[in-house]
Formats: C-alpha cells, structure tokens, sequence
C-alpha cells in the first residue's frame, strides 16, 4: 500500500506516533518540497487516512524530525528542523488527532541542520534537541523550558560534517552522553552529558576513513555501554569499549563490504550476546558480525540484499522470537527481509516492492494484530509504502486499485459502505468527473469499482451520515462547476444519484470536512473556497438535505485549501483550523456560540 505526500513534495523523513491517543500509530513525514509536515492517521488495520497537511512557511524545506516530550503532558510532540528557512520549532500534540505549532519563528540556526534528534538530557522531565549541520563542525543542544521555548543553542564544536548521533549513559551517573560521527575528520565525539542540558567539551577517538553511521550497546558483556561505527570509505566498522567512566579504548576493526553506510545492532544468535549487522551500499549485501561476549566479534558473513542497500533495521517479523533484517534497496526500488534461523545464520532474501528510491526504513505494528510491519520513505516518487506482517508468510505486496485511464483520483476515502465489517474505498477522480466505489471482499481484494457521476473535476471526499440513517454517506467538492455533491447511501455499497448544492459564483471548492458545528446532532458540511478566499458551511437539516452556505472569511489571497475540524478550547463546540496556501499560514477560528 502506498500513501502519496503529494506532487513534488520530495518526502524527506517519516516517523511513527499515536497523535491522537486512539492506540493506533501513525504516521508523521515532511514534505520538503512543499513546505509542509503531513499526518497519516493510523486505522489500525495497517491502512491510513488521506494525508494531513500542515503547512511550515514559504521556503521552510522541512527535512528532519524528532519525537519528544515538550511541555510535560505526556503527550509525544514532533520537532522538525527546516533546511530553507535554517531553523527548527515545535509542533505540540494535544491527543486529539491535531500538532500545533508553538514557536511561530523557530530556534534560528547559523547553518543548514543535516538532522535532530531529541531526548531529556538534563532529567528535568522534557526533551532537548540536538542538532547537527551538513556544512558546520559543531552540534547544538537546545535545553526546554515548561512554556515549550528554548534555550538558545548551546554549540559544541564537533568534527567535520558530522553525519549520526546516537545517546547513551557512557560513564554511568543516570545522565544521558552524545556520540557522533563527523564523516569528513575521520573521528567520533563524544560529549559526556552534566545532567543540565550541558555537555563537556569532546573527546575525540580516532575510526576509519568517512564515519557514516554510529549505534551503541554492551558488546564485551561488562555492563558499560561501547559504540560501533561503519566507516563509509575503509569498509569497515570501528569497535570502541567503554570503561563506564565515559573513556574508550582505541578502536578495533572489522572488514566490512564496500561503503558500509547503516547498522543496527541485535542479538541474532540467542546467545545473550550483541551483534552487529550493515548495509554494504556498494556490494549490494549485509555484513552479519557475531559477537563473542568478550568484544571480539566472528569473520562477517554477507547476505545478499538488492542494489544500494541504504539502510538497515531489525526486529522479529515472522513471530518465532528470533531477530530478523529488513533492508532498503535503493536502486532496486525495493527491500529485503532476511528472515533469521535463531543460529545467528538468515535465510535468503525475500524481495518486496516499494517505492521509487527508498531511503529510509522504521519498524512497528501498525494495525494491532501483534505483528511488526513496515513503513518505508520513497523518495523518488514523494509517498511512503506500507508492508503489513503476516506470521509465517511475510508481508503483504503493494497492491493497485485502477480508476480508470484519465481519471486523475485527487483524494479518496475509507469506511464500511455495505455493512459487512470490511473496509472499502471511495475515490474522487479529477479527470472522469466520478466517484469509484471499491467494496472490501476478504484478503485485502477489492471488487471492481461502481462509479456515479458528480460534477466537474472533484478534488475532495469525506463521508458522514448525513441523513440519520445509520448508513455512510458521501460528500464530494466540484472544482470547476462550483459546487458539492451529496450522495446517500443505502448500506449495501450503493448510493443515490447526487444532490448538488452551489458553492457560489468563482468559488473553486477545494477541500471538503464534515462535523456537528451547531451541536443539533445532524452532520454539517464545511467546504474551503479557494477562488472566493473564504469557508462555507452547509448546516444539515432533514433526511440528507442541506439549506444555504454560511460564509466564514478568511481573507484576501488567502487561498484556503485544508480544513481540520476539532475542539481546540475544550468548550465542546467543534473548531476550524485553516491551512491557507496563498498566505502559507494556518488560521484558527474557534465557535463562540
């Protein structure tokens, strides 16, 4: 399954939280072509809702995030770093389903951020942000204070272009240290933390030649946590022991294969015991090294993968308790899962299609049936795929559900439109001026689609009961004929012809949202009119029918063109949060009555 973050959007990085506490993960990526985060509201059931879009400022290139807890409500908020605008600020989770944006001008930066990441640094119960920067050789932690504002950036001077951090209590006094590796100075840093937000100065360790990627983790068996390094130009990985009193040995190396450039560690022979496995880019395998409890590690044993493995991540995807691989292939357009024997040895690869160019790979279990799937970043083709587990077997190929030739499906969605407790799909196609009904059959197969006309290029769907029912209906807008469709359905998969209702003259209808805003317990409409630069909301009435829009302003140029609806005061009355593509700012307009 594939989610698309938009045309050009040049996705950058995904992660995964439950956003709006409904126990069910979702999906968070920044879209760095066009200056927005989006949010893919988990099922459960391994599929997602249309993307969220939050816009971050003209010229912003968002292009690295971090999860954290920022404001003590334990709720998890995203820090997300921009490239163009060479800041980074906090959008803050409320549990509802909605990320407000806290620091309107960021944290400012002298130079372009590579990556963040975040953890309590200082014990003080919130999240610090440390950065790193592809054209400086310095790092920055900004320490958080209770109103979500930060410090200013505290630099530490690292080594040149430095490209991984990794966190650890490196010298055992319960207060978190930083490991980094600086690609271009052929050295790792590590800055022993005071427990304040404040780091000592660095102490550097020599490693091979380009440290690209770095991971921490007890591998002699003493307690005291060591750190391994691959070293993208020498193939190899430098091995360092930690005394527990934040010092290291002098590396030990590894062979690896060519350009080494991700590892991950995990224990792959249930001895109790860490090892280590890397994505050779250049040789187009994994190197597997077995650990020996004492800091030694076994000859490497290759595993083939695909072409460019770019990344690499672990985790037991088949429910036998024992540690598997799963790696993306860059060139191939595709990853590898190596499923693992519990002997430390793996089976052959078994490929599955992503999309265009993976990048990035995160592991989780997104539809709560217990089993791990995957989501992957593609970053030729600015969407995320999403392989669902299945015990024993593998994972669920991405599958296409055609529309038709010219159809241009603009945005879909998804509920149970024939009540046999099975997920179907309704898409809004752009280019045939129709809908198409795919009814859910068992093992994921959707029937052939049943379409109705609507009016001239739908661009936005959402369903609702609009008539009381008990039945799904839907909502569509019109771009060009200036209106929205409403089909009722009869709860066997089948609709009524559509009503239509204008929009108003050059309204250009956008988007589409439905709720109860006048709290009489019918469905209301809410559509945004990017031609007349305003909201119009349609308040439902009796058995499906709505009277005339009611105009919300939203001023000149604005060009409103996504609607989230909520209680964003906790007055019980729902409210509008307005993403504004003409202003590139977000509004809120909160119901006083």
């Amino acid at each position: 399954m594939t989610y698309a973050s938009g045309g050009a959007s040049e996705l950058r990085y995904a992660v995964t939280s439950d956003i709006n506490d409904d126990g069910r993960l979702d999906l968070i990526v920044t879209n760095q072509g066009t200056n927005s985060i989006g949010i893919l509201f988990g099922y459960g059931n391994g599929t997602f809702l249309s993307q969220l879009i939050l816009n971050t400022g003209s010229n912003s290139h968002p292009s690295s995030m971090a999860l954290g807890y920022f404001n003590h409500d334990n709720q998890l908020d995203v820090a997300v770093a921009y490239d163009g605008t060479k800041n980074a600020d906090i959008w803050l989770a409320n549990g509802k389903g909605t990320l407000m944006r806290q620091t309107s001008d960021g944290v400012r930066f002298v130079s372009t951020p590579l990556s963040i990441a975040s953890s309590d640094l200082n014990n003080d119960g919130l999240s610090e942000i440390v950065v790193a920067y592809s054209d400086s050789d310095s790092l920055d932690i900004l320490v958080t204070y209770q109103n979500v504002s930060f410090t200013n950036g505290i630099r530490y001077s690292a080594g040149s272009s430095p490209k991984s951090v990794a966190f650890g209590d490196f010298n055992n006094d319960n207060r978190l240290d930083i490991v980094v590796a600086n690609s271009d100075s052929n050295y790792t840093s590590v800055f022993l933390g005071y427990g304040n937000g404040s780091f000592t100065h660095q102490r550097r360790y020599s490693t091979g030649s380009s440290p690209y990627s770095v991971a921490v983790g007890d591998f002699n068996s003493d307690t005291r946590l060591d750190i391994v390094i691959a070293n993208y130009l020498s193939d190899d990985v430098s091995v360092f022991f930690g005394d527990g009193n934040g010092y290291f040995s002098e590396e030990t190396r590894y062979s690896t294969g060519y350009l080494p450039r991700s590892i991950a560690v995990g224990d792959f022979n249930s001895d109790t015991r860490l090892d280590i496995v890397v994505a050779n880019s250049y040789s187009d395998n994994v190197s597997v090294f077995l650990g020996n409890g004492n800091g030694s590690f076994a000859n490497d044993t290759w595993y083939s993968t695909g072409s460019e493995p770019h990344y690499v991540a672990v985790g037991d995807f088949n429910n036998d308790t024992e540690l598997d691989i799963v790696v993306v292939n860059y060139f191939n357009h595709d990853m590898s899962v190596l499923l693992g024997y519990g002997n430390g040895s793996f089976a052959n690869e078994t490929r599955y299609s992503t999309g265009p160019l993976p990048q990035c790979v995160a592991v989780g279990d997104l539809n709560n049936d217990t089993r791990l799937d995957i989501v992957i970043a593609n970053s030729g083709s600015n969407d995320a795929s999403v392989l669902l587990g299945l015990v024993n077997i593998g994972f669920v190929n991405e599958s296409t559900i055609t529309t038709g030739n010219g159809s241009k499906p603009r945005s879909f969605v998804i509920g149970d439109f024939n009540n046999d407790s099975r997920m179907d799909i309704v898409a809004a196609n752009s280019g045939s001026n129709n809908i198409s009904i795919f009814l859910g059959h068992e093992n994921l197969i959707f029937l052939n689609p049943t379409t109705y006309a609507t009016g001239s290029r739908p661009m936005s769907i959402a369903a609702g009961d609009f008539s009381n029912d008990v039945q799904l209906d839907l909502i569509v807008v019109n771009y060009d004929s200036e209106s929205v469709s409403i089909f009722l359905g009869y709860g066997n998969g089948s609709f009524a012809t559509q009503k239509t209702y204008s929009t108003g003259s050059n309204s250009y209808p956008y988007f589409v949202t439905v709720g109860d805003f006048n709290n009489d317990t019918i469905l209301d409409i809410v559509v945004a009119n990017q031609g007349t630069n305003n909201l119009g909301i349609f308040l439902g009435y009796d058995k499906g029918t709505f009277p005339n829009m009611i105009l919300y302003p939203m001023g000149y140029g604005s060009l409103p063109f996504f609607i989230v609806v909520g209680d964003f005061n906790n007055d019980r009355k729902l409210d509008f949060a307005v993403a504004n593509n003409g202003t590139d700012s977000l509004s809120i307009l909160l119901q006083k009555c």
